[in-house]
This record gives structure tokens, sequence and C-alpha cells, in this order.
């Protein structure tokens, strides 16, 4: 069985939402950030040396990364759910999507965490920074159209994937200028498969107010 050892308020979250859209069984070994810090606890150090969530073991093998992970689960145990058929034009877009969320699209959100902690200090880097957000969020809202799912505008992991950028981007306000990405955040989370993730997790501070 998928054991997931998730942190809560993470990424992680989507790789509960995963397994739950496949109706896969797994164990859930929760983690609680540190309430000062907001840091990941020591405890899963002991998981993989890093000390991150999401991380996943299954049959003796640990695996990190939410990409990867997202990739594997639906390649070992999707069943063909979640992705297009190898080989196709399809599934090289949808391969793009599993590393753009985390390799380009969720950086310049993390810089704006960690130089927020800067002060004055570092108000020279915050137009790049925030130029950085507007472009990756225009373009997974450009990428989305009209469609609700990114990919042959059928559930995929590409949206179990940017899931989250869909989810901070609105809940930081830019729904207001890119109201697609909204409204396919909102989609998401209202899939019974994302509401059981969410039943079985401590409150998620990216959940959308209807």
């Amino acid at each position: 069985m998928i054991i997931v050892h998730h942190l809560n308020n993470s990424r992680s979250q989507r790789v509960l939402w995963l397994l739950e859209e496949l109706g896969l069984p797994y164990e859930l070994k929760a983690y609680s950030r540190d309430a000062v810090t907001n840091l990941a606890p020591p405890e899963l150090k002991a998981v993989h040396p890093l000390g991150k969530s999401p991380v996943i073991t299954d049959t003796g093998r640990t695996i990190i990364e939410s990409g990867a992970i997202t990739d594997y689960i639906i390649r070992r145990h999707g069943g063909g759910r979640l992705a297009p058929a190898p080989g196709s034009a399809a599934h090289e877009d949808y391969l793009q999507w599993l590393h753009f969320a985390e390799g380009s699209a969720m950086t310049p959100f993390l810089l704006a965490l960690y130089t927020s902690r800067l002060g004055d200090a570092a108000a020279p880097l915050q137009p790049r920074i925030q130029s950085e957000i507007g472009a990756h969020v225009a373009y997974l809202s450009q990428s989305l159209g009209s469609n609700d799912w990114l990919v042959e505008n059928s559930l995929s992991g590409a949206d179990i994937m940017m899931s989250f950028i869909a989810e901070i981007a609105t809940a930081q306000g830019l729904g207001a200028h890119f109201p697609n990405v909204a409204a396919y955040a909102t989609r998401l989370q209202a899939r019974p498969a994302w509401q059981a993730a969410m039943a079985k997790t401590e409150p998620y501070n990216f959940t959308i107010k209807g």
C-alpha cells in the first residue's frame, strides 16, 4: 500500500487528491508544521534526508518531488487513467505541465514568500518577482481558455499538478485578473475526490471560498 507522508497546509494535498481521484487505497501519515517557524518537523527527515513533503513510500521505494510522485502513481497504479496515451502529442503536453508546475510556475511564488520576510531590503526584487508570477498565471489562463481542463479538456495529472498554482493565485487575488483560473481552482476543489482528501486533513489555507 502507498504511504503518503503529508505535511499540513502544503502541496502534498494534491497527492492525496490524486489517490482519491484514482480510488486507490493509501495510508496517511500526517505531520504538522512548527507553530513558530512554519517549517516541517524534524520527523520527516527520518523518511527522507531533505525532510520535506510530499514523500511517498510504495513497496519499499521512497519517492520525493510532486511531479515524480504524480507520474509514478499514474503510471504504476492509474490503469490508463489521468494521462494521455504515451507517445501521443497530448502526452507531450501533459509532461510539460507536470514539470512546469514546480520547475517554473512555483518559483516566483516561493521567491515572493521568502523575500517578504526581508522588508524594505527586498523592494528592488519585487517588480520582477510579481512580473514573473503574472506571466506564469497568464500562461495558465491562456492555455485553459474556455476549457475545463488543460490537456484534451479531460482531467489529468497535469491538472493535479497545476492545482496548487491555480489555488495560490486565486487566494492571492489574481483571480480578479484571470477569472478562468479562479473558476478552474473552484472547479477542481468541487470534485468529490478533492473533497474526500480534504476531509482527511487539517484545514487548508488555499481552499477557495465560494
